[in-house]
């Protein structure tokens, strides 16, 4: 049981899913991409931003893309770009017409367990519908200097010096805020995803998280765990 199977739109196609924030966020993309893959749909991967390119699955051409899909799975498209990287192809919009369902990644996290957006994050295209905010439960308890990505733009936000530790009500203030993971959401459907929920505390500090998003900001969380071998 990962947690995903909680997700509202899993059963649905047609949509293409915007992923932000940090914490097992593109383990949380592969994960999808399986789920999805699995029910036949047509699985597109990719980026508006960056994202490392995987070791498998990657399409560098229609050819490699249609393979794949035909395979059973999903694909990955990007432009090689520096460190391992992929970048937004030029022909993304073209692709997303064929699949059935498209995965973004939409900002970075640099394998920060949580983050603040930076001025020109996150990228979200005009047809996505559906964005997921998430962030790592090993980030709570521990100062903010330690765990977030974008630390000033974080402190900004949450009004608090570098070494605050992070609790439950700072971590959903950082997801759920307008300036914070639900930047640019505007009417899309927005969800928090708090990954990393290994253990009793963690799941504990998530519960408690997820009541704070649910009462103080109107959003609707989960919790996942991902074994060992199903983490990007």
């Amino acid at each position: 049981m990962t947690g995903l199977e909680a997700l509202p739109f899993l059963g649905e196609t047609g949509h293409v899913i915007s992923l932000v924030g940090g914490g097992g966020k593109t383990t949380l993309l592969y994960a999808l991409a399986r789920h999805y893959s699995a029910q036949g749909q047509r699985v597109l991967v990719s980026t508006t931003t960056h994202i490392r390119r995987p070791d498998a699955n990657y399409a560098p051409d229609e050819a490699a893309r249609d393979a794949l899909w035909q395979a059973g799975t999903y694909a990955v498209a990007g432009v090689p770009a520096e460190g391992g990287k992929l970048t937004m192809p030029p022909h993304l919009a073209d692709w997303m017409a064929e699949a059935d369902t498209v995965l973004l990644e939409a900002d970075g996290a640099k394998h920060h367990p949580c983050k603040a957006p930076a001025a020109h994050e996150p990228v979200l295209l005009r047809s996505s519908d559906i964005v997921l905010a998430a962030a790592g439960l090993s980030a709570v308890g521990k100062p903010l200097q330690d765990v977030c990505f974008r630390l000033e733009a974080a402190c900004t936000l949450l009004a608090v010096p570098p070494e605050t530790p992070l609790t439950p009500a700072l971590l959903a203030k950082l997801l759920a805020d307008d300036a914070g993971g639900r930047k640019s959401v505007g009417t899309r459907k927005f969800y928090a995803v708090l990954n990393q929920a290994d253990d009793e505390a963690r799941r504990a500090a998530g519960e408690q998280t997820l009541a704070i998003l649910k009462e103080n900001y109107d959003v609707t969380g989960y919790l996942t765990h991902f074994e060992e071998e199903e983490r990007a």
